[in-house]
């Protein structure tokens, strides 16, 4: 199976169902069977999941990636006798951190719950242009990575059954339609040069439009549910000349 359908989920449940560690092994990169590039789509979800697991106190090396070909056994077998040792070395899962086993299965499935939103959150603002492993190291390197990762698990979403609304700031939105566009379930309402408006019945708190809008806007806000403004007056959505800058 190509590393690039290992689901994040994937791993989140295998340390949900007690893993010391978890091994990923793909085709070196450059070399994907399936010229998909999968192996990259692999190594961004690496790249975050160690993020999270420090996020939440579990020691990042529990995750691990290794790029080996077909002809590359005697590497192979080194490379999970290494990750063996490390695993033994870091003690099992949580002890090895002093983390109890009901604050690590909470802290776990918070973080399971959130796998839409993290989904979203790689396609949306965790690509690069040109696909290599120092493009991926620099861009989980960037402090607005840590940003939007502390965001997202400050918000309702990270608790399991939690659900946070999503708004569009008027005096931000500037009619691009792009959040309208990417919107799953057509729950939002506007068009070119004018204010958008979420309608919160027809929402389904999904985040795409978040993570849709660009970041140089930052149009839309994630509030609690029960903490959003009446919808302005469609009189009152006609941008006109508003600079869009």
């Amino acid at each position: 199976m190509c590393t690039g359908r290992v689901d994040l989920s994937f791993l989140l449940r295998a340390f949900l169902d007690g893993a010391d560690g978890v091994f990923v092994g793909g085709c070196l990169l450059g070399e994907c069977h399936y010229l998909t590039e999968g192996n990259y789509h692999a190594l961004g979800t690496m790249h975050l999941l160690r993020k999270l697991l420090k996020r939440i106190g579990l020691d990042p090396r529990r995750m691990r990636l290794e790029w080996i070909s077909a002809s590359q056994g005697a590497r192979y077998a080194e490379v999970i006798d290494e990750f063996v040792r490390e695993l033994g070395a870091l003690g099992p899962l949580g002890t090895g951190e002093g983390i109890g086993k009901e604050a690590l299965t909470s802290k776990l499935e918070s973080l399971y719950g959130m796998v839409p939103q993290l989904k979203l959150l790689i396609r949306e603002r965790l690509q690069v242009r040109v696909k290599s492993a120092k493009a991926y190291e620099e861009l989980y390197a960037n402090p607005k990575v840590d940003e939007w990762i502390d965001e997202m698990m400050s918000d309702p979403a990270s608790v399991p059954g939690g659900l946070p609304a999503y708004y569009i700031d008027p005096e931000k939105c500037v009619g691009c339609l792009i959040c309208q566009k990417k919107c799953p379930v057509h729950a939002i309402d506007g068009a070119n040069k004018t204010i958008h408006v979420i309608d919160q019945e027809g929402c389904t708190h999904c985040g795409t439009c978040f993570y849709a809008c660009p970041p140089r806007i930052g149009a839309i806000r994630r509030i609690d549910i029960d903490s959003v403004p009446p919808p302005i007056p469609r009189e009152e959505r006609v941008l006109g000349n508003r600079s869009r800058a």
